[in-house]
């Protein structure tokens, strides 16, 4: 493998919509055309110099009246030339972050020295499904199919019950979990108050029958709950924790990220947002859903002889709140006070109990929210890290100067 300096020198992302909202019938393809188009117009990089591009996408139901090839076909619609390469990755949440990662190792191996790392979804377009009626039935009704119920694995159980099953394991309470959904509602309306997703945000235009939408913010952010609301809500799919409130809704979005050598950026005079230093991938036990982001945090900060205490911000990914509080948990090793500085760097501009969870695009929405905070605070390192389904998990350790 080739050393190199590799860095990001754009990022952006649509605003994330709420389930059933206005963009309930965007196609992600659409919602990927469009980052595609404005990570490169921002810096004025020119299409045809972009040699791959990763996108994550995990919802295959929704893609399926598409066919497949999304990323080709996003790539297409935004018009990059039909010699860009592709590849369309499915890691469940981890997707898009998956697809920085690739696009990395891509430029590491020296084939190529451009990237793009992008990822969309939108669950409010996912289709019923009706299985068997290919072949007939003689008798009995055809049942449609949900593959949004439960996120359930078949032969696995439902997401939310592993994550309560393995939260009580380490000691993590419903009242740790709704303040820190409330945490991450109120640090959101802080951080938007500020200004600070104007970095990160492009406003999405909708053509309606009413005229034209613009979508220029976040959707599904509460910034008015409560805690005693938050407490008063029924846990979900027999769980003992888990509520609508302490995890994401079923959301709308796409992000994109473009990477190149240090070498290529100054040859067009781009500024280094951030560079990349290092990436991970791991993966545990199926049910240990809420542990991966911890053990991609530990790997990373052995291999760069790196300590806890060397991180500015982390971003974990609010899958549901319990996340953040178990991996931190375990990153602090028994530290109590280690503990709490953790969880103080983490998500400080809200996370996607707030900012919402579109799972192909989220992992890239985790690394630009943490790349600009950490730009705003002049420097620093920092991870970016999530778990995927049946535990898998990613990580990506930045630095800016």
């Amino acid at each position: 493998m080739i050393d190199k300096n590799i860095v990001i020198v754009s990022a952006v992302r649509t605003p994330f919509d709420k389930f059933g909202g206005v963009m309930k019938e965007i196609p992600s393809i659409e919602l990927g055309r469009q980052v595609l188009e404005n990570v490169v117009d921002r810096v004025k990089f020119p299409k045809d110099k972009v040699e791959y591009i990763f996108y994550g996408t995990t919802i295959h139901a929704e893609i399926a009246p598409f066919v497949n090839v999304p990323v080709r076909q996003a790539l297409l619609k935004a018009g990059y030339p039909s010699s860009t390469k592709s590849m369309t990755v499915d890691r469940a949440c981890c997707s898009s972050m998956t697809a920085l990662i690739e696009a990395y190792r891509e430029i590491q191996t020296g084939e190529v020295q451009v990237a793009i790392a992008a990822g969309a979804e939108n669950l409010s377009n996912v289709p019923h499904l009706v299985t068997g009626l290919r072949w007939g039935k003689k008798l009995g009704d055809f049942n449609l199919f949900d593959v949004e119920a439960g996120f359930s694995y078949p032969g696995w159980g439902p997401v939310s019950v592993d994550t309560d099953n393995v939260a009580k394991k380490y000691g993590i309470t419903r009242e740790e979990m709704d303040r820190w959904a409330l945490r991450s509602h109120r640090n959101y309306k802080d951080a938007y108050d500020a200004g600070k997703f104007k970095d990160e945000v492009i406003p999405y235009v909708i053509q309606s029958k009413k005229g034209e939408i613009v979508v220029n913010a976040d959707q599904s952010p509460r910034p008015d709950t409560t805690y005693e609301a938050l407490a008063a809500l029924p846990s979900v799919y027999g769980t003992h924790a888990i509520t609508a409130g302490n995890a994401p809704g079923l959301n709308a979005g796409a992000t994109a990220i473009l990477i190149m050598t240090e070498d290529k950026a100054g040859e067009y005079g781009l500024e280094p947002l951030a560079y990349i230093r290092d990436v991970a991938a791991v993966a545990d036990a199926a049910e240990n859903i809420p542990v991966v982001p911890a053990l991609a945090i530990n790997l990373l900060l052995e291999r760069n002889n790196m300590k806890p205490e060397d991180l500015s911000v982390i971003e974990i990914n609010e899958a549901f709140a319990a996340m953040p509080l178990v991996s931190t948990k375990i990153v602090a090793n028994g530290d109590e006070m280690l503990m709490e500085h953790l969880r103080a760097i983490t998500n400080v501009n809200g996370g996607a109990v707030a900012i919402g969870h579109p799972m192909g695009a989220t992992g890239c929405r985790l690394i630009m929210t943490l790349m600009y905070e950490l730009r705003r605070r002049g420097g620093g390192r920092g991870i970016a890290c999530l778990c995927g389904g049946l535990a898998q998990g990613d990580g990506v350790l930045l630095e800016v100067i």
